[in-house]
């Protein structure tokens, strides 16, 4: 039943779902819209009723006793209760599944994100599996925009890029969200995340992605998003249409987009997300890691 009556959402121009806990909260904003319809049209109804019963052609005289029947605390009641049953029944249940139960840190994909005016900064920890210490006072814009420290433990086979964030399909990620300025808000809206980047803390989220972006690109062959005309995106046609089909691919694809207002340039503070199969990622990280062993890592940041 519930999710028989949460399928609405797949009527509302919700982006594809592509991430293992979407499925819940599509059902989710389909029971909010359920509720939403029948305070529309019940209070449509109210309206109509109240100005025709009300009307000073209907009552010539005052009428010193009102209304007497309860029936308008008995909706008052029913609305509570479904209210009651959106919080209780699906929300409170979802944000615990979603928000509060971690994963194991060894049975998770780490990546850690440092947001910036106006750019993504992807840390992932290398072939150690484990992250090296960072330092404010090696932060370098160009060069070293997180301050990794490369000489701390487990900081020489670190992977630092901006903007390109890669995963592995089917597999639980766990992300470390940070800020170095202001507030920003980490938005994937196909893996149905959303979390904001708060100064002067680490915040973890999860979820697991479900399709590669190929398959995604693939499923949105007859949309606008896959051959976009004029300003679509912010691009400009001539723009787009000088783009190798790498690049277009890259735009086509899952994107990073900061759901939070946080200066002049906040509309192109844009990352972009590959995801690939295990074999591809491994792939992708190991042709990373060459860079470091030829001294080139500067280039990538």
């Amino acid at each position: 039943m519930i999710e028989y009556l949460g399928k609405l959402s797949d009527h509302l121009g919700l982006p594809i779902n592509s991430a293992s806990h979407g499925l819940m909260i599509d059902n989710m904003i389909g029971w909010v819209h359920w509720l939403m319809f029948i305070l529309f049209v019940g209070w449509g109804i109210y309206l109509i009723i109240a100005i025709t019963k009300f009307s000073a052609k209907s009552n010539p005289k005052a009428d010193y006793y009102g209304v007497q029947s309860h029936y308008s605390q008995y909706v008052e009641y029913g609305v509570i209760i479904f209210e009651a049953f959106l919080l209780i029944g699906l929300s409170i249940p979802l944000y615990s599944q979603i928000k509060t139960t971690l994963p194991s840190y060894n049975d998770a994909h780490k990546i850690r994100v440092i947001a910036q005016q106006f750019a993504w900064n992807i840390h992932y920890p290398g072939a150690d599996g484990k992250f090296g210490a960072t330092n404010i006072k090696l932060v370098d814009e160009e060069s070293n925009p997180i301050g990794l420290d490369r000489n701390s433990s487990f900081g020489a086979d670190d992977i630092v890029s901006i903007n390109q964030m890669h995963l592995p399909v089917n597999k639980q990620v766990l992300i470390y969200l940070s800020s170095k300025d202001v507030i920003h808000s980490f938005g994937i809206p196909e893996m149905r995340i959303k979390q904001d980047a708060v100064p002067g803390m680490t915040i973890p989220f999860f979820f697991t992605p479900t399709m590669t972006s190929a398959e995604f690109i693939n499923k949105i062959k007859d949309t606008e998003r896959y051959s976009p005309s004029g300003n679509y995106m912010g691009l400009g046609q001539e723009t787009w249409n000088i783009f190798s089909e790498e690049k277009k691919n890259e735009f086509r694809g899952f994107q990073i987009a900061c759901a939070q207002l946080c200066g002049n340039s906040h509309y192109k503070m844009r990352g972009f997300v590959t995801v690939e199969t295990e074999e591809e990622f491994n792939a992708w990280l190991e042709e990373e890691a060459e860079y470091l062993d030829d001294g080139d890592d500067d280039e990538d940041w």
